[in-house]
């Protein structure tokens, strides 16, 4: 079987070492490659060599930069298919939302690269005659990117990017339950020409890998997606260096609806917004809470289209829910099931592992609802990132928007009502970083992917996204 070797300095290496890492497939525990397993020696030579590629690559003009963004997206858009595969393949996720993920890597990558000219300064009159003040806007130097298992190519698109748009070279670490994609991306990197040393992939674990980057005193910026206790632990140890920090963690995403909704949008958008890839996105609906009002009309027509998804092959295109990524994340969602109930939530639907036939061979769980959840349970304050729907009930939108803040995560929120003075109300008063209103899931490229409290720090995507890859550089001109 092939094994897949590091990517550094333009070339394919193996680890120091020479260990590897088994990668399986979570729809039947299929082996589907080998990938070397990188250490803090392997982070070494991918540091400097992201080091030596820096200053001629921070002198390219920006449009220069954006050429090989361009060159790098029609190389993605070629491979469609084969990337969608490999991201099914290695992570679990029905091929059509597999499709969807390389479409957003490529509007990420896009929007990067046709915002390179926009990273603008400012002049600002002086203090002394015929002085200027210049603020510029520079590239911090090597940036090291952490990447989730959910969205393997995706995140590993979204920390690329903009970091090499702005004239940074980069360090990324795939995570190790899902690093073929990230690979794929880097042949496609070395294929459209990009220069030697710009992006570095150091597949491995944390310990061996993710501390390291992060530790590395020549890296100047951290951008992490993943858990929240993984952050927190990044942003530790950065402390040592003073390096900057952004962090994509957690959610705990309340869904709202109020009497007025349109109940049918709300209810589709809740099951997307909850199911999709298994309940495996930060920002998936988390806990629905629903206006007493029309509760029961929601609860009947929600636990109508739950009952109608179908789970089993991901590549089956009939297939709506796919496996979970591993044993150790399904055993973690069903210890949570067990726990709402033991607690008193009522399991209307699912609430245990698949079996029997293709279900053995792979991590499937039951499309699960919960009702009778009250606002103490830990299911309505931990994160599930799983397939179960908690449903609560509320009086008014007073009572809701309080429960929807009673959360230590700020990510993502929803709200379907048809008055303005609730969606105005939601601005000033619903403390997460973004607000789906009357819509289902699905951050866009152009917007700013962001979260309060134990959601992270900084955010992804957009201009202010991209301004977290540049630093101002104030300049007092005189002739």
């Amino acid at each position: 079987m092939q094994i897949h070797q590091l990517f550094i300095d333009g070339a394919w290496t193996p680890a120091e070492t020479g260990a590897t890492i088994e990668i399986t497939n979570p729809a039947n525990a299929q082996t589907i490659g080998r990938v070397a397993r990188g250490s803090a020696a392997d982070v070494d030579r991918a540091v400097a060599a992201a080091a030596a590629a820096f200053p001629a690559w921070s002198r390219l003009t920006a449009t220069r930069r954006a050429d090989h963004l361009y060159a790098l997206n029609r190389l993605i858009e070629r491979d469609h298919e084969r990337l969608a595969g490999l991201i099914t393949a290695e992570m679990g996720k029905p091929l059509r939302e597999a499709r969807a993920e390389v479409d957003f890597a490529i509007g990420l990558i896009r929007f990067a690269a046709e915002n390179t000219r926009r990273l603008q300064g400012e002049i600002i009159p002086g203090a002394r005659d015929d002085e200027k003040i210049l603020i510029d806007r520079v590239p911090h130097g090597v940036v090291g990117g952490i990447a989730a298992w959910n969205f393997p190519f995706a995140l590993c698109a979204r920390k690329i990017a903009p970091a090499i748009a702005a004239g940074n070279t980069i360090v990324v670490k795939p995570h190790e339950l899902t690093p073929l994609s990230g690979l794929a991306l880097a042949g496609l990197i070395a294929e459209a020409g990009l220069p030697r040393g710009v992006v570095n992939i150091v597949t491995g674990d944390g310990p061996e890998v993710g501390v390291p980057l992060v530790a590395h005193p020549d890296v100047r910026l951290i951008t992490m997606t993943g858990s929240t206790p993984a952050g927190k632990k990044i942003m530790e140890a950065a402390a040592k260096h003073l390096k900057e920090v952004r962090l994509e963690l957690g959610g705990k995403a309340p869904f709202l609806v109020m009497e007025d909704a349109d109940l049918d949008a709300a209810v589709e958008a809740a099951v997307t917004a909850r199911f999709a890839n298994a309940g495996q996105v930060c920002t998936c609906n988390e806990r629905t809470y629903v206006h007493e009002a029309v509760y029961d009309r929601f609860a009947e027509a929600l636990r109508e289209r739950i009952a109608a998804l179908r789970v089993g092959d991901p590549t089956d295109p009939n297939t709506d829910i796919g496996p979970k990524v591993s044993a150790a994340e399904l055993d973690k969602v069903h210890a949570m099931v067990e726990r709402a109930a033991a607690q008193g939530a009522r399991v209307e639907l699912g609430g245990h592992r698949l079996t029997g036939g293709d279900f053995d061979r792979g991590q499937y769980y039951a499309p699960t609802l919960l009702t009778g959840v009250t606002q103490e349970m830990d299911v309505v304050h931990d994160e599930i990132f799983g397939p179960v729907l908690p449903l609560l009930k509320v009086r008014d939108f007073d009572e809701a928007l309080e429960r929807a803040n009673d959360c230590r995560y700020g990510l993502s929120a929803y709200l379907f009502t048809r008055d303005i003075a609730r969606i105005m109300r939601v601005g000033r008063e619903l403390n997460f970083g973004e607000i789906y209103i009357n819509r289902g899931a699905g951050e866009e490229p152009q917007g700013f992917h962001h979260g309060y409290g134990e959601s992270g720090l900084g955010g992804e995507d957009g201009q202010h996204g991209l301004e977290a890859y540049v630093q101002p550089k104030t300049i007092y001109l005189n002739a």
